[in-house]
């Protein structure tokens, strides 16, 4: 059961330091670790281990529904998924330059039969060696191929938060093989793929960052690759008409990449979403395809993801909306609340209709309190259905809506056709 946060308090006034008791107050209410433990999204367990954490059935929904809706957005952009294992060979690695360049976020290797296994810090080797199984044609081009894969990065203790910070990621991750002259419209692309998640998560980006090299030996020496795949970036952006800024210091050790940035409650920032031009991989795992002249010509590798991390894509999800998430993403989207317990079989036979369409939704009875109590328990779900004596004689509900709107009752075939088509849509709005 989906249960509530305890209601705002006023603000006092102001304190001393400027800040606001109620703004601190107001980014304590939304921390996503309090509720997503609150609203038994999410937990951890010594047990299990430090940024290991697991999903509770309500979680497990919420991240189901976000998994299958970036899923179904791939698929309608010409995307083709595949399953790649979550552990490879050192030497696989050591080709995409990630042991030389990022082995310090890498778990130690596991010696399995004379063989180093590692723990995967990044799919991107893996899509790489899958392209490379086949031969292609230009024709074919631009290929585009996702995962929503794991990989495992080895992080201090001291930095594991919530799911802001884990070691066990999820991660949303794409890559396109595809020509020199394919590369902007790709990144145009997922810009806009990025661009229509946001508008259905009900988020906004905080800014749009080019992000660079900086000073030190964390990145490729290929100073031309470098000089080639900013220039892209810095096309799509400016043709985009997008602000960005440009940080030094924050690319990929492979290429750079607009990040598109998020903020917390508190105002503090994170990478959500990423398009990169990679020349790098294509020419360490030299990788081809046959073009119109019959010869061979290296592809560009564009990576992208719309959410990044699941962990992280959740965790702003439950502190930008407090647990009252979009509809279609709601754990639970209707309660139903007979009045009485004759009414009881009607609320049951309503919930089964709801699941035979695909919507979450729970029968919330006499057994949890009052049906004032119950209504305020249930205040985060989006849809809570009434069913009183004359509702259940004639068919009808009397739906209550998460924005505090009371509706005359109605047929209950129209009430679930409306809100159906509404999650179907992805909307953010609660009714037409």
């Amino acid at each position: 059961m989906l249960r509530s946060p305890e209601p705002r308090g006023e603000c006092p006034g102001a304190s001393a330091c400027g800040h606001s008791p109620f703004v601190r107050e107001e980014t304590a209410m939304h921390d996503h670790r309090r509720l997503g433990r609150e609203l038994e999204l999410f937990d951890t367990d010594p047990l299990i281990g430090a940024g290991l954490p697991y999903w509770l059935p309500d979680g497990a929904a919420l991240r189901h529904t976000l998994e299958e809706y970036i899923r179904g957005a791939e698929r309608l952009a010409g995307y083709r998924h595949v399953y790649s294992p979550v552990l490879g060979k050192r030497e696989l690695y050591e080709i995409s330059g990630h042991w030389s360049h990022y082995s310090d976020d890498m778990f130690p290797p596991m010696d399995l039969g004379g063989e180093q296994i590692v723990l995967r810090p990044s799919l991107c080797p893996h899509h790489a060696v899958i392209y490379r199984s086949r031969s292609h044609s230009y024709r074919e081009l631009p290929l585009r191929m996702a995962e929503l894969g794991g990989m495992y990065r080895s992080e201090l203790s001291g930095v594991l938060g919530g799911l802001t910070r884990v070691r066990a990621i999820q991660l949303n991750d794409a890559h396109i093989f595809c020509t020199l002259d394919q590369v902007a419209g790709e990144a145009r692309a997922a810009l806009d793929m990025i661009r229509r998640a946001y508008e259905a998560l009900g988020i906004r980006p905080a800014r749009f960052r080019l992000s660079l090299p900086g000073p030190g030996g964390k990145y490729v020496a290929a100073p031309a690759m470098w000089q080639r795949s900013t220039a892209l970036l810095t096309e799509v952006l400016d043709a985009s008409g997008l602000p960005y800024e440009a940080a030094e210091g924050e690319a990929a050790f492979y290429g750079p990449k607009i990040d598109v940035q998020v903020a917390d409650t508190a105002g503090r920032e994170a990478t959500l979403s990423t398009v990169q031009v990679d020349f790098h991989q294509p020419e360490q795992f030299d990788l081809h395809y046959v073009g119109a002249d019959g010869a061979k010509h290296r592809p560009v590798m564009v990576h992208r993801s719309i959410i990044g991390s699941v962990e992280r894509a959740v965790a702003h999800l439950i502190e930008q909306h407090g647990g009252a998430f979009p509809a279609w993403l709601s754990p639970v989207q209707l309660m139903i609340l007979p009045v009485s317990d004759a009414e009881l079989p009607n609320a049951e036979a309503l919930a089964r209709r709801c699941l035979a369409l695909g919507l979450r939704a729970e029968v919330g009875g006499r057994e949890r309190g009052s049906l004032g109590a119950r209504i305020r328990e249930a205040r985060l779900v989006p849809y809570q259905v009434v069913i009183g004596a004359a509702e259940a004689a004639d068919d009808l509900v009397a739906l209550r809506l998460r924005d505090g709107r009371r509706l005359d009752p109605l047929a209950a075939s129209q009430a679930l056709e409306r809100i159906s088509a509404l999650i179907a849509a992805h909307s953010t709005e609660l009714w037409d």
